[in-house]
């Protein structure tokens, strides 16, 4: 992870991890593309909507990146190599945690 990505706080970190762990389990997350100002973007993986601060920044820390687009227009992300060793530590991480910091991640992010 690069300086400029550790200063960036990780927003709602348990879900994030759930986010890096479905596309590491090579599940792409779609973009579908809104006004030209980012305005009803939508990003969705299996289905299910990923919160936008979680999929903006993926995007900015650069651990998604766009690999293709749909039939459709919709944009396919998927992990870097940089956002695959920061699964993994934060796979690492979740392992270290006890039963309450568990619960405390996933109800306080």
């Amino acid at each position: 992870m690069t300086t400029a990505t550790a200063d960036i706080l990780i927003p709602h970190r348990a879900e994030t991890l759930q986010v890096l762990r479905l596309m590491g389990n090579l599940h792409p997350m779609l973009m579908l593309a809104g006004d030209d100002d980012g305005y009803g973007t939508r990003w969705v993986i299996l289905g299910q909507q990923v919160q936008p601060a979680i999929a903006s920044y993926l995007m900015r820390a650069g651990f998604i990146a766009e690999s293709g687009t749909t039939e459709f227009g919709a944009r396919i992300l998927a992990l870097t190599a940089v956002g695959k060793q920061f699964l993994d530590c934060g796979l690492r991480w979740w392992a270290g945690l006890s039963l309450l910091d568990r619960i405390k991640a996933r109800v306080f992010g």
